[in-house]
Formats: C-alpha cells, structure tokens, sequence
C-alpha cells in the first residue's frame, strides 16, 4: 500500500514540474527576449551617445560651479537648442546658423520634477562673448554652443550644464518612431512644411495624434502670434514628447527614437549620464513639468525688430530657477569642501 501511495505522489510531482515547465519557459523566454532587447538597446544607445559627444570650449563644467555635477545625484540644467541647418538654410547663412528654439530645463533629483523655460529667438539679451547686446538666437551664428551657453548663463545667473542641440530633422524622426504624439492643438493655423512648401500643414483647435511635420509644425509656427505663445506651443509638444517617450508603450519603439537622435543631435552629455536621467522617468509617480514663459514686450528700433525682456520679471524667474536647483545649498556644499 505504501508503494503504491509513492508512486501515485510521484505521478503528482511529475504533473506538477511539467506544469512547472509550461509555465516558466514562456516566461523565461520573454525574460531573456526582454534582456536581449535591453541589451541591444544599451549597446545601440552607447553608439549614438558616442557619436553624437560634442566637447565644449569651456570645459565639462560651468563656470558658475565651483565641481563637475552628477545627474545621478545632484540638480543639473539643460539648455535644449532647435535648429534649422537644412540645405536652404546653409547656403543662405552657411554654417552660421542661427536658433529656432531655445528651452532652457532644470531638473531637480530630489523632487523628481522639471521646470522649462523658452526664450523667445528674437530677445534681446547681452553677449558676453561679442561684449554687446544683440538678439539671443545671433549667438550661435557668432560662437556655437559655447556662445548661446555663455549668454543663457548671463541672463539667468545660473550654470547651464549640458545642451542638446537638435536639427529639424531629428524632431520629425523622433516623433515618427514614437508613432506620432497627442497634443492639445491651442489654435487653429496653417504653417509650411519642413521642406517649405507653403500651407502644407492645416491643424485645428482640439486635442489630436500629431505625426512628425505636424509637431514641427506646431512648434516653429510664430506669424500666427507672438513668440511668447510660439514657445507655449514649443513646451507643450516637447511634454508630448516626453510623456510618450516614458510610456510602457513605447519600449518596443526605443530602437528608432535612439537612431533619429544619433543621425541628428548633438551634446556633452556622456552616455552614463543619460542614463541616469532614466531616474526621472522610474520614479514611480508622474513626472513634474512646470512651464515658464520669459515676459516681455515688442521693441522696434531702427535696426530692426526686438524683444525686450522684463527686467523685473526675468529677476523673479532667475530666482525661482536657483531655487529648483537648490544654487544655495549647493554653494554652502562647496564652500566647505573648500575649507
């Protein structure tokens, strides 16, 4: 009777391995899928990090910090520039292009959180490096990176860390490999395309899937209405963008964002250093964006058409941009260091 209470428990745990089995291999097999494709992911996004690594005249670190920073531990800022460098463009200005669009991000580590800023192309700000005040996107025509670096640094007062400058056609390919974007349209326009073509995109008022040249095209349009509403428009397709781009949904699409970012930005961020912006994205709760406009006025001048920021305004904003980076504390920090 024993040996045949054995047997009749093994039959149990024979059926319950190849249970076992049929369950566990399909997730095994996922499981490894899953890590090959990270794998590839981690490699392919290497590469383009690679490629794109852009050193600045400067140095790796502002000169409004006293250290290097570390996104994995401390606030940072990214000045995202945008522009428009195709043929046309080059044989009208050469390789002295000017930019599209200036956002200026900081990011704080501790509360998971963004604020933006845009400023409008056609402000007029003081060039440190030209020691003179001109239109903020004449900048980059006049000194690169390093110049639109020096003079967002001097208009706000606080360290600009790492750029991304990006061309039109790593926005349209990006939004394209993330199969459009959702945006809440804020006005019905019609604007051209990247190739110019005239009206070639008609967008209405009201919340829509966006493809790639409808984004650009929401994000350049400006005869419309101001550059202050302009670079609204800027803020909220890139929020699209980001809100995506950090969606379970879009694991799978990784592989064609990295290759329309690698063929088409450029910056000092290290790959290790990307990554550990990935913090912002697994924080567990929904990334914090808060959106600033730069105030101001029209000024027309002899010389042309302006912006003229506030002062006032550009001082309270200045405040709460060192405020969200915690400037304060990171100085106290230093100073000790020192002593």
């Amino acid at each position: 009777m024993a040996k045949k209470i054995d047997r009749v428990q093994l039959k149990k745990r024979n059926r319950r391995k190849r249970l076992i089995k049929f369950i566990l291999v399909p997730i095994l097999i996922v499981l490894l899928g899953v890590g090959a494709y990270g794998a590839y992911l981690v490699n392919k996004a290497s590469n383009a990090a690679a490629n794109s690594n852009t050193e600045l005249d400067r140095g790796i670190k502002s000169e409004k910090r006293v250290a290097p920073v570390d996104p994995k531990h401390d606030n940072i800022s990214i000045l995202i520039m945008g522009v428009d460098d195709s043929e046309k463009r080059k044989s009208e200005y050469g390789d002295s292009v000017r930019t599209d669009a200036l956002i200026l991000a900081t990011l704080n580590e501790k509360q998971k959180s963004v604020h933006m800023v845009s400023i409008p192309r056609d402000s007029l700000v003081y060039d440190p490096m030209r020691d003179r005040n001109d239109k903020i996107n004449h900048a980059h025509a006049f000194n690169g990176v390093d110049g639109t670096i020096a003079t967002v640094e001097e208009l706000f007062d606080v360290p600009v860390d790492y750029f991304m400058k990006l061309n039109f056609d790593a926005f349209i390919e990006v939004v394209e490999a993330l199969d459009g974007i959702e945006v809440e349209v804020p006005v019905t326009f019609s604007e051209q395309n990247s190739k110019d073509k005239k009206n070639a995109i008609h967008l209405e008022k009201g919340l829509q899937k966006l493809n790639g040249e409808e984004a650009l095209a929401l994000a350049r349009t400006r005869k419309i209405d101001s550059d202050i509403e302009r670079g609204k428009r800027q803020q909220l397709v890139v929020k699209a963008i980001i809100d995506k781009a950090i969606s379970v949904g879009s694991i799978t699409k990784y592989g064609e964002v990295i290759d329309a970012l690698g063929n088409n930005i450029s910056t000092n961020m290290k790959f290790g250093e990307m990554v550990s912006l990935y913090d912002y994205a697994a924080s567990g709760k929904k990334l914090q964006i808060e959106s600033h406009v730069l105030e101001g006025e029209d000024l027309w001048t002899d010389h042309g058409y302006y912006y003229e920021v506030n002062e006032e305004k550009l001082e309270e904003l200045s405040e709460v941009l060192k405020e969200h980076l915690a400037l304060s504390e990171t100085t106290e920090r230093d100073d000790e260091l020192k002593e």
